[in-house]
């Protein structure tokens, strides 16, 4: 399992424990003043913050991929510029043919 799909789990599971929070202070929301809501709201919170912590870092993590994925690209393109204009050339013939070929 890749970091990626482990910090996917992660996510889901901290959604999954605020909606349970959320719930929780709900069925409490009748003793606004009770010790029951306001360990409810606090609980919420704390997993709320970090939900949202963990959303910035997963956030973060994807763009970094996406950088350091778009400069490999980009290197590749300028070491080599006759290959990938001949890639790309071939997949505009074999786009062209079966755009012909439907018509």
């Amino acid at each position: 399992m890749s970091s990626t799909d482990s910090a996917k789990d992660k996510l889901m599971s901290d959604l999954n424990q605020i909606i349970k929070d959320a719930e929780s202070l709900l069925q409490n929301s009748e003793q606004q003043t009770g010790e029951g809501f306001k360990a409810a709201k606090a609980k919420f919170e704390a997993t709320l913050k970090k939900t949202k912590d963990e959303i910035v870092r997963v956030e973060e993590a994807v763009v970094a991929r996406t950088k350091e994925a778009a400069q490999a690209t980009d290197d590749y393109v300028k070491e080599n510029p006759w290959q990938t204009a001949g890639v790309a050339a071939g997949i505009g013939l074999l786009i062209g043919l079966l755009i012909g070929r439907n018509k």
